[in-house]
């Protein structure tokens, strides 16, 4: 395909304010009346030594600084979860829960996300306040493992 000069710096104008080549395609036809297909636009930009710009990706929020080294996490209310080195079989991890009274059970996350807890103490049952801050123990701990 064969540009003009003005046509030409238009096209790596429209390069260097970071339009995507279908983008490109467009304003060839709407405002310079050259009709290509992607396939041509994309040897277009290329013959002209030009490189279309990568968009630049969200920057992930800063999360605050953990204490060093592997252990539990102590929540305010004094419930404690720690992360298994390797999770149980069919879970994607697993470890242990310690609540505010002292009783103990194990949790897991299965494969569809799914939130699990075994108390050692069979039949027991945390306070609603336990669980809650359980769940955002948790939920702390697997951002730093980049669940």
């Amino acid at each position: 395909m064969n540009l003009d000069e003005a046509q030409r710096q238009k096209v790596a104008a429209w390069i260097a304010d970071g339009l995507k080549l279908s983008e490109i395609q467009k304003r060839l036809a709407s405002e310079l009346g050259v009709k290509l297909t992607y396939m041509e636009v994309r040897l277009l930009v290329d013959d002209l030594k030009l490189t279309p710009k990568d968009p630049e990706r969200p920057k992930p929020a800063e999360l605050p600084a953990a204490p060093a080294g592997p252990g539990p996490t102590q929540a305010a209310g004094g419930v404690s979860v720690s992360v298994a080195e390797i999770a149980r079989p069919g879970a994607m991890a697993s470890g242990q829960v310690t609540f505010s009274d002292g009783q103990q059970a194990e949790w897991y996350l299965d494969q569809t996300g799914r939130l699990g807890v075994i108390p050692k103490q069979q039949g027991y049952k945390p306070t609603a306040a336990d669980v809650q801050q359980f769940q955002m123990a948790l939920e702390r701990e697997m951002a730093k493992m980049g669940f």
